[in-house]
This record gives C-alpha cells, structure tokens and sequence, in this order.
C-alpha cells in the first residue's frame, strides 16, 4: 500500500500514556491509506501501514528503548479523527518512553537526541521518494513521573517549554499539540501543579495547543488500569478528540 504524496508529519512523544499501556486489539483499525508508520529505527527505508500497538519495536538502546512495553496507544484513534478532517494522510513516527521525567527529555539528553535523529531521518526520508509536508507536529504528552518527583511547577513549566521549543525547531515543526495528564489515581491532587503548567504553557505559546483534558475525567469512569495508566477504551477516547482539535485547526 502506497501513501498518497502530500502527508502530515506527526511526531507521537512523552512518557507511557502517549506510548500506550492498553489492549491493542480494542483499537480502531487506522482508514486504509490514511495512516502510516514511518519506523526510523528498524526500518528507515519504508513507510508502514499504521497499526496497534503503534511504535511496539522502535527500540534504540542508545536513546528511547522499552521493549516490549507498547501495548496499544491513542495514536490510531489520533489518526482516524484527525484524517477524517483533513482528508490528508499522516506519517506517524514513535518516540515516547514510559517513566521518563521532563529532565530526560531535555536538549542534549539521550531521549531528546534519539528524537532529533527520527525526524531527521523521517524528513529526508519523505523528501527522497517524492512526499511532500503540508502540515508538521508533535503530540507531547508527559509529566507523571513529575508529579510523583514533586518537580516544582516553575521548574516543569521552564524545562517543558524548552524541550518542546528546541525540538519544535530542530525538527522543523509547526505546533505542538499537548495533551494534558490526568489525575493518579490514589492520590488525585499529586499531578494538579503539572496540569496547572501545561494549561499555563498552551496559554502562553500560539503553537503549543492543548487539544485534550479527558484523561483527568477517567478514574471516575473505571477507566484506569493501575495508579498511572488507562484502559484501551481511554486512549481511543482522549486520541479521537485529540485528533479532531488537530484536524480541525489544519483542515482541508
């Protein structure tokens, strides 16, 4: 299956919630032709059907590395709703790493280097068999493993705006589409400083967008699997509006 020429480039990244710890055979399947995995690590010359779990063996021992963790993710529900908008085909690149805390992820870092090297790929990648880049993001989704550190707010705010900022221009990208973290379960008040960030951030920055707060509603749902992670039905919920806001502002 060929992707059509004209894509979006969408960078899936943060901690376990975006890798995803749910059922992946609750998932949607991805419109054929509408979604495509771009694997850097294990297979930098093709594109790939977009499938769950979404990015299960994109591995590098020397950057983001947690094999077998991936179990299924909100990104083919990101997919569907925001291809369903737009009309245009997304190329989906892995990086997200469960426990990882903002200060991993900072310039210079193993985790913020290994994702500099995907997109590098990734975009020469498109440029040399003939694509080409309307629209191109991340989808960050991250600061748990903050809440459990007790990272200062400040602290947080300051290191989070600058991972996103210099990858966002190492990268070349447009936007950052942020979703907010939810609530642990055990002890709901421990992630509210972390949240009050991230809804500070999307304030303050045109291309940082939060395009979903869903997760925060789901404990009372029954929809958390542990203390920190959601069942399938929660990743396809919070990727379906996530997607949607981000098709909705890029369009057709």
């Amino acid at each position: 299956m060929e992707c059509t020429q004209l894509v979006d480039l969408i960078f899936f990244m943060g901690q376990s919630n975006m890798a995803g710890r749910g059922d992946a055979a609750l998932a949607p399947a991805v419109t054929p032709g509408m979604g495509f995995e771009y694997r850097a690590v294990t297979d930098p010359a093709h594109l790939h059907p977009l499938a769950e779990p979404f990015g299960v063996n994109e591995n590098d021992p020397a950057g983001v590395n947690e094999p077998g963790m991936k179990t299924g993710s909100m990104v083919s529900a990101f997919v569907n709703a925001c291809t369903a908008q737009t009309g245009i085909a997304v190329v989906g690149v892995s990086c997200a790493k469960g426990g990882s805390a903002i200060a991993k992820w900072l310039p210079g870092t193993p985790y913020f280097e290994d994702a500099v090297r995907r997109a590098r790929r990734a975009r020469q990648f498109l440029a040399e068999n003939g694509y080409t880049i309307r629209h191109s993001a991340m989808v960050w989704c991250q600061g748990c493993t903050d809440g459990d550190l007790h990272t200062l707010k400040a602290v947080y705010k300051l290191n989070t705006d600058r991972v996103i900022h210099e990858f966002m221009l190492d990268a070349g990208l447009e936007t950052c589409f942020l979703i907010q973290i939810g609530n642990q379960r055990d002890a709901p008040e421990l992630y509210v400083p972390i949240q009050q960030a991230q809804e500070e951030l999307a304030a303050a920055c045109e291309d940082i967008v939060m395009v979903s707060r869903r997760f925060k509603t789901f404990a009372a749902k029954g929809l958390m699997k542990d203390r920190f992670h959601y069942l399938q039905p929660a990743y396809n919920a919070v990727g379906t509006e996530a997607g949607q806001q981000a098709g909705s502002l890029w369009g057709r």
